[in-house]
C-alpha cells in the first residue's frame, strides 16, 4: 500500500472510529495522589464538566482493575465528552500506591472522600467550568454524595447502594448462606462500637481481615439515603436490570429518599455499563470484555440530564 493510500485510511479511520477530533484530552495531576485524565470537547466556551468516581478496590480511571478490564468509565467520559461535556475520570489514591509499591495500610474510606473534595476544589479554582456535576460509579456513588454536597451543581448516582456497607454485605451473605448471617451481624455490631473483632465466620477473612477492619468500620457510618436526601441539586439516579452487585431496588430507595432524585432503570444494562441479552454467565465475563461498548442509553441519559 503507498503512502497516499495509507494516509487516505488513517484520516478514514479517525473520523470515522475515532473522537479525538471532537475533543482534546489531557492527564492532570491534581496532588500528589490524585492523577486522572481531562477530556474537553473543542469549540466550547466553559462547557459543563463531568467528574467521574470509580468502584470499590484498586479501581483506576478506566474502570479497571487487575482481572477486569472492560474500559467502561473510559467509554463512558468519551461518550459525554462526543456530546459536549468536559469530562475527568481519575485513579483511586490506592492505584498509584500500588504502582509504586508503597501501600497505606491505613487508608481510610474518608481519604477517598477527601480525594473527591480535592478534584472539585481544582475545577472549580480553575473556573474554566460553568458547571461541575459528579458522578458516582458503585462505590463511587457514596463518595460523590459526600464530596457533592454545596460544591456541585447536579449528582448521578451510578449503580450505587442505598444502605450502608455492613446491611449490604449482610444481605449479600445472606442470599448466598443464611446460616451465616447471625455471625456476620455480631461481627460487625462490634465494628459498630468501634471495637476490632476475631469472632466472624472463616469463610469471611477477605471482609474481616484485621487490616480491613478499620476501612469497614469507617465506611458503614455512611448513610447513602440520608446523605443523598440532604443534596440541595438536581440528582439523576441510574441502575441497570441486570446489574449483578446493586439491585434496581436499591436505586429505587435512593430516589425515594430524595426528592430532588429522577430515576432511570435500563433494560438489561449491568455494573458495568454493558447490555446483556444472555445468562449471568455472560454477564460476569462481560467485566473482562472491553470490546463491547457501553449502554447508548445511559449516555443518552446523563447527558440530557446535565445539558438541560
Amino acid at each position: 500500500m503507498n503512502y497516499y493510500l495509507s494516509l487516505f485510511f488513517i484520516c478514514f479511520f479517525l473520523n470515522v472510529n475515532g473522537q479525538e477530533t471532537h475533543y482534546s484530552s489531557k492527564d492532570i495531576a491534581i496532588n500528589t495522589l490524585i492523577d486522572g485524565t481531562l477530556l474537553v470537547p473543542n469549540n466550547t466556551a466553559k462547557p459543563k464538566l463531568a467528574i467521574i468516581i470509580t468502584d470499590y478496590g484498586p479501581t483506576d480511571r478506566n474502570g479497571n482493575q487487575n482481572f477486569s478490564n472492560n474500559n467502561a468509565l473510559k467509554k463512558l467520559a468519551e461518550s459525554l465528552t462526543s456530546k459536549g461535556i468536559a469530562t475527568f475520570r481519575y485513579d483511586k489514591r490506592i492505584v498509584k500506591q500500588i504502582l509504586k509499591k508503597k501501600i497505606d495500610a491505613h487508608i481510610t474510606f474518608d481519604d477517598y472522600i477527601t480525594d473527591a473534595i480535592s478534584v472539585i476544589d481544582y475545577f472549580k479554582n480553575e473556573a474554566s467550568y460553568s458547571e461541575i456535576y459528579i458522578i458516582g460509579h458503585g462505590q463511587g456513588s457514596l463518595i460523590g454524595m459526600l464530596a457533592a454536597k454545596d460544591k456541585a451543581d447536579g449528582f448521578i448516582s451510578l449503580a450505587g447502594t442505598s444502605q450502608s456497607i455492613d446491611k449490604v454485605i449482610i444481605e449479600q451473605i445472606g442470599a448466598m448462606d443464611p446460616t451465616l448471617i447471625e455471625a456476620t451481624t455480631k461481627a460487625f455490631e462490634s465494628l459498630k462500637q468501634g471495637k476490632l473483632t476475631s469472632e466472624y465466620p472463616q469463610a469471611l477473612e477477605t471482609i474481616f481481615r484485621a487490616d480491613v477492619q478499620p476501612f469497614i468500620m469507617n465506611w458503614m457510618q455512611y448513610d447513602p439515603q440520608h446523605i443523598i436526601k440532604s443534596l440541595d441539586m438536581p440528582v439523576l439516579v441510574v441502575n441497570g436490570t441486570k446489574d449483578l452487585q446493586v439491585s434496581v431496588d436499591e436505586a429505587k430507595a435512593l430516589k425515594l429518599a430524595s426528592q430532588k432524585a429522577d430515576l432511570k432503570v435500563i433494560d438489561n444494562m449491568n455494573h458495568v455499563l454493558f447490555i446483556i441479552e444472555g445468562d449471568e454467565l455472560e454477564n460476569s465475563k462481560s467485566y473482562n470484555e472491553s470490546f463491547r461498548p457501553i449502554s447508548e442509553v445511559l449516555t443518552t441519559t446523563i447527558s440530557e440530564f446535565i445539558l438541560n
